[in-house]
């Protein structure tokens, strides 16, 4: 799959993969910031892209500022008609503040399909084996 990529500025970089059987791609920032510790910052990468129609991109966290860092990421989707520069909103879930510095890996870019959906309402669902059964009905 081929996805127009633009930088936007010098500062960007295009993303790249860690190994040939990576999912994700590695976004870099474009620009230096501190995340308080419990709190969260946008860090943009100065990147902007088209993804196809059919697709989106996912943020996801890179696992080893999560697990050395307790560094997450929120609300991570990239529709397929947004153009505009990709910011990624990092969390801080560690007791002491984290610096991101520019051209750090801070995310990871991911391309996922997605579908149309047709909503078919009716007054009453079909029944299932698990039926209403909410959070834990599944465990012992």
């Amino acid at each position: 799959m081929k996805i127009q990529i633009s930088k936007l500025t010098e500062k960007a970089k295009i993303p790249t993969q860690g190994s040939i059987y990576a999912a994700g791609y590695d976004l870099y920032a474009a620009e230096e910031g501190i995340i308080n510790s419990f709190s969260r910052k946008l860090i943009k990468t100065n990147i902007a892209v088209s993804i196809p129609q059919g697709y989106y991109g996912r943020i996801a966290p890179r696992s080893g500022l999560a697990y050395k860092n307790g560094i997450d990421v929120l609300a991570g989707v990239i529709d397929a008609d947004y153009r505009g520069d990709i910011g990624v909103i990092l969390f801080n879930s560690d007791k002491k503040d984290f610096i991101v510095k520019e051209g750090d890996r801070i995310a990871q870019l991911i391309i996922e399909k997605c579908h149309s959906v047709e909503w078919g309402e009716v007054a009453k669902l079909e029944d299932s084996v698990r039926s209403d059964g909410g959070f834990g009905s599944t465990g012992k």
